[in-house]
């Protein structure tokens, strides 16, 4: 038995490096003879010690697991070899975890600045430990909360997003690091954020786009935006005329943005999405009674929200006839009148009114009034189709993509001279917004493995619908001019020798137009 003991001793060092904890050997009564850390190294200040463990092993002649006298937490056993005992345990182990676990509690504070909401950590129930908020700031009244989805993540051991318990709106990531241990975070300062946004958006329609949101580069888009500009200051009635697609919302916010009405409402009806016989309402408010189904105390009306700032008139040509002389007098008078009342409100409100109509030929079918054309026209923007500038193309696909990228959590970088030839080459009826359709569609289109967008990615109405001469007999004005600028093109890139940056420098265009334009005239 002696020899036994010796060998046991020996190896008792190697025992405790390979557990990873420490290794004793005890008599049948527990009272320790060796003991090692995790290192191999004596401890000699646990010689005759009794290790409770050890003692029961010994005394029953059987295997017992239980937990370690040296580290909480840690588990260790014990096995009866005769008349000695040999017991271990995983020390080490919980050592590392105690350690991550104090890393981790150090980094919450980085975690939660970061993630932009509360981050957390929690035990192997769901019990918070530590929470801090967005500005790293200890979140004392969430400590000692249990979270049901942080205690299913400890249970699967698998990650858990869901609902905040913290923040209404907000979603939640739990993550199990140990068996014993977990944290999650939240985004509770972006949900904070947009509700404080939604709040106020409440209160009146907001005006978010500048002159600075709208794009284009080309001579065409920079005069518009110059115009639009310039007038933004004033306090007369605008007119914004141009195709449907071209953003014509986009410049009303930006003239009241630049404006200095800007802190105060503005408010936009289209008046071809509501029906007729409700816009009246809307436009000038109600009182109490004034007709089945109206508001208790009444309602102000689009006028009245819109007071001190700008008011809206999208689509403006779609208008009922009957209501566009109600409309005549507020704009003349500055005053409105609610449905069901007598008395007249005072307003101070700047009008700019949108139309993708020519209001001059809806004046001549009797459909428009031509003392409110005149009286909304004051100012007039118009508002160039996407096929009047369509050097823009390059610029405006990079931003779509841009967003898109964001939006579908793709990784597109560019899109390819191909793609990019035949969207120059199509005619847009749709403009901007279907430039902005057909640029989602591809990216949509767009497999995980690819970075590019190229031909087979685009729609099949962009290889459809592409500029063509007219079959008519007797030429259009149009095609005599395009067949003048299509000579003097050709001189001039035999002139330079086929150099089509030289030949635009001297035709005053950009290499985009350039080319667009042989595109069109068929010189590529």
């Amino acid at each position: 038995m002696y020899e036994s003991i010796k060998t046991i001793l020996e190896v008792l060092p190697v025992i405790s490096r390979i557990s990873g904890g420490y290794a004793t050997i005890t008599t049948k009564q527990g009272v320790r003879l060796k003991t090692f850390d995790s290192e191999g190294k004596e401890v000699k200040s646990l010689q005759g010690k009794v290790y409770e463990l050890a003692q029961k092993a010994g005394e029953s002649g059987n295997i017992y697991i239980g937990k370690s006298e040296i580290v909480e937490n840690a588990e260790a056993w014990a096995l009866p070899l005769g008349e000695y005992v040999l017991a271990t345990s995983n020390i080490e182990h919980i050592l590392r975890e105690q350690e991550l676990k104090t890393a981790l509690t150090k980094a919450l504070p980085l975690i939660a600045r970061v993630a932009g909401g509360e981050a957390v950590l929690f035990d192997d129930q769901g019990k918070r430990l530590a929470s801090y908020d967005y500005l790293g700031n200890t979140n004392q009244k969430y400590i000692g909360l249990v979270s049901k989805a942080a205690k299913k993540a400890m249970s699967t051991q698998k990650p858990v997003i869901g609902e905040s318990m913290s923040v209404t709106g907000a979603i939640g990531v739990r993550i199990p690091i140990t068996q014993g241990f977990g944290f999650g975070f939240n985004n509770e300062q972006g949900v904070t954020r947009e509700q404080k946004l939604l709040e106020e958006v409440k209160k009146f329609q907001y005006a978010k786009y500048t002159f600075n949101d709208i794009l284009g580069d080309s001579e065409a888009m920079k005069k518009v935006k110059n115009t639009a500009s310039q007038i933004s200051q004033g306090v007369s009635s605008v007119l914004i005329s141009g195709e449907t697609g071209t953003g014509k919302e986009l410049f009303a916010q930006a003239i009241h943005n630049e404006s200095d009405r800007r802190s105060n409402p503005f408010v936009a009806i289209n008046c071809a999405a509501i029906p007729p016989s409700l816009i009246e309402s809307y436009l000038f408010g109600y009182e109490e009674g004034a007709f089945t189904g109206a508001k208790k105390n009444g309602s102000p009306g689009a006028f009245e929200q819109a007071n001190g700032g700008t008011i809206f008139l999208d689509e403006i040509s779609e208008m009922d006839i009957s209501l566009q002389s109600k409309l005549l007098r507020v704009l003349q008078e500055r005053e409105v009148k609610r449905i069901g009342s007598t008395e007249t409100i005072k307003i101070d409100v700047r009008v700019i009114s949108a139309t993708n109509k020519d209001l001059v030929q809806e004046i001549k079918k009797d459909i428009f009034r031509e003392d409110l054309y005149y009286r909304l026209n004051v100012v007039q923007v118009n508002i160039p189709s996407l096929k009047e500038h369509l050097e823009d193309i390059p610029l405006l696909v990079k931003y779509f993509i841009k967003r898109y990228n964001k939006m579908l959590g793709k990784f597109v970088w560019e899109i390819s001279d191909n793609a990019q030839k035949h969207l120059v080459a199509y005619n847009w009826p749709g403009n901007i917004r279907q430039l902005q359709n057909c640029i989602e569609h591809a990216m949509n289109m767009v497999s995980v493995n690819e970075n590019l967008i190229d031909v087979k990615h685009l729609p099949n109405y962009i290889f459809e619908n592409r500029f063509s001469p007219s079959r008519e007999k007797i030429p259009s004005l149009a095609e005599v001019v395009g067949q003048a600028e299509r000579d003097i093109i050709v001189k001039v890139l035999r002139l330079y020798n086929g150099s089509k940056k030289k030949t635009a420098r001297a035709l005053g265009i950009s290499d985009t137009t350039l080319w667009r334009k042989m595109t069109d005239y068929k010189l590529l």
